[in-house]
């Protein structure tokens, strides 16, 4: 994929061509700091290209920043919204409010988070909900790609080509959280047929492409590590097959945590404060400069030498030679910069020991990608504090791995034949199931409530169907089923609508499945409506029960299809799956 100039001659399709085969796919990685989209056309899902130009505060126009990404972020002046690289660095702004979907992450407020809080952050739902803040900014990616398309494409493609929209997730978000994502990008105007696909998926779809494909074997086993500014992302690989393309299963469950590269900064900020903030010249110009030099320079350049010797500078202060300040510059020691890395390369250690730990195999190597996975003393870091029979590998283009993996996942969704790396399957991360009716037996019922069924003649319990298990095999090729039989009096007359409630339980501790609705931490996922109204009563089966009394009997399936980021459910009745099945997430 090129960020650079690419030859759009070969892009632009002849435009009396017939357009009924072609998309025009973009991908977004919606990210907690930064944020990237590349697009790319099904007739040519070889040329994908990166949107590297982004407006600013004083050009007014599409291209006045050139970066590979745009940072996640918003301001509201009365009724103009400023997004990315337009809003400044002084004042109050709206950060992170991506991790507002998902409250029920305890990675959402980190000891890092709490001791380390950005100044100039509005807190978490001041002023403006998080979902209405990630809609706001969403519209305003969008809004900017499509205008810097207006330029790379004619507009006769652009007027007849289908624009589909590929977001991304982290691996350990809610069903809540990624029905909220899909609500959000729908509302910012990126359409109905929405893809959604989680982030350490997509970085390992690019990151294993980008390989010697000489080099990977069947049975490696690699644990990818998606370190970014706000998040850091894990999720483990083993490859099962070469041929065709290839292939690989998920080896152990998404893990995250708020130890990203931005809390580099925000101990930064903290140890200048403390140094040298009594100086009289001291102000937040001061504080910009050596922010960018230290984003820019120190950040990359350190390795982890307790001697180097990095220079900050810190414009208008005094000289004051205890202080280490001369001549406007101040100059930092390695030992301290490595005290300013130490508490959030700490934690990136117990994430990346503990992946490895959860795969069970033995893991060939750890691939960072992701800004704060090109880091040189995190790579170096991380090598030292594992088994030094795993390599730890940073591949080319990390930062942007995430789009541009989900890009080709999108591609090879809409064609086949270009997928380069299959997720052939994953692990489920919780159990999922419904709630039954069983035959009450004494002894092992002895404790639960118990009602008489007239239509079967017995007493009966309500205790749990689980038709996933968390750690399960899941695979997106393969539907799940699973049936199930409703009956009532016919007196009562045709019911219109049959539900079926879907319940889900995180089981944090892995103690096994709860068998009853009532214990554990069995929670309500959704509930599933298949509307029958259409069908003539008398075309629904009638059944006679113990008690003699005529019932209407319905045997239904639920179909179930886990996909990268999200799921989706149908309910099947008499072999027709129902378009008007609802989803209503709780």
């Amino acid at each position: 994929m090129d960020s650079a100039s690419t030859d759009f001659e070969k892009m632009a399709l002849e435009e009396g061509a017939e357009a009924s085969d072609r998309k025009l796919l973009i991908a977004v990685d919606f990210g907690t700091t930064f944020s990237g989209v590349a697009w790319a056309q099904t007739r040519r899902p070889d040329v994908q290209t990166i949107i590297i130009q982004w407006p600013d505060n004083s050009s007014g126009g599409l291209e006045g920043v050139s970066s590979d990404k745009v940072p996640t972020e918003l301001r509201y002046n009365g009724s103009d919204c400023q997004w990315g690289f337009q809003v400044d660095d002084f004042g109050p702004r709206h950060q992170w409010f991506k991790l507002d979907l998902d409250p029920s992450q305890s990675r959402g407020v980190s000891d890092l988070s709490r001791m380390y809080p950005d100044q100039h952050a509005l807190p978490p739902g001041y002023n403006v909900s998080g979902e209405k803040l990630c809609t706001d900014y969403l519209t305003a990616l969008r809004k900017h790609t499509e205008a810097v398309l207006k330029h790379k494409l004619p507009q006769s493609i652009l007027k007849s080509t289908p624009i589909e929209y590929i977001i991304t997730t982290p691996a350990v978000w809610s069903d809540n959280a990624q029905a909220k994502t899909r609500s959000c990008a729908e509302a910012a105007g990126m359409g109905k047929q929405l893809m959604i696909i989680s982030e350490p998926e997509a970085a390992a779809i690019y990151a294993l492409h980008a390989m010697d494909p000489h080099s990977i074997k069947v049975g490696d086993t690699f644990v990818l590590c998606d370190a970014g500014g706000g998040t850091v992302d894990l999720i483990s690989y083993t490859v099962s097959g070469l041929k065709p393309i290839l292939q690989v299963e998920e080896a152990a469950t998404g893990t995250g945590r708020l130890c990203g590269s931005t809390f580099l900064n925000r101990i930064f900020n903290k140890f200048l404060v403390d140094k040298l903030g009594l100086n009289e010249e001291w102000d937040e110009e001061v504080v910009e400069d050596a922010m960018k030099r230290f984003e820019l320079v120190t950040k990359k350049a350190f390795r982890g030498s307790p001697t180097e010797e990095f220079v900050i500078p810190v414009p208008g202060l005094a000289d004051d030679p205890e202080q280490g300040v001369r001549r406007g510059k101040f100059r930092m020691t390695g030992a301290e910069v490595s005290q300013i890395f130490e508490p959030v390369v700490q934690e990136v250690i117990t994430l990346v020991r503990g992946q490895i730990a959860a795969t069970n195999k033995t893991v060939k190597a750890v691939l960072l990608v992701g800004g704060f996975g090109q880091n040189a003393y995190l790579r170096e870091t991380i090598r030292g504090a594992i088994d030094p029979d795993i390599e730890v590998m940073q591949p080319p283009n990390g930062w942007t791995a995430v789009v541009r993996g989900a890009l080709m996942k999108g591609l090879s969704q809409l064609e086949p034949t270009t997928a380069r790396v299959k997720v052939a399957t994953r692990s489920a991360r919780k159990h999922y199931g419904t709630e039954r009716m069983t035959k009450y037996e004494a002894i092992k019922h002895s404790k639960r409530p118990n009602y008489w069924d007239a239509y079967d003649g017995e007493y009966k319990v309500n205790d749990m169907d689980w038709f996933i298990r968390k750690g399960d095999p899941v695979n997106e090729d393969k539907s799940f089923k699973r049936q199930y039989h409703k009956v009532w009096p016919v007196a009562e007359g045709h019911n219109k609508a049959v539900s079926q409630d879907l319940l889900v339980s995180p089981d944090p501790d892995n103690v096994g499945a709860p068998v009853y609705k009532d214990s554990g931490d069995v929670k309500y996922l959704a509930r599933l409506t298949a509307d029958l109204s259409c069908i003539p009563a008398n075309d629904l089966a009638q059944k006679t029960g113990k008690d003699g009394r005529q019932y209407y009997s319905v045997h239904y399936d639920i179909e179930m299809q886990y996909y990268s980021a999200h799921t989706k459910y149908s309910m099947v009745y008499k072999n027709v799956k129902y378009d008007s099945v609802t989803v209503e997430y709780v």
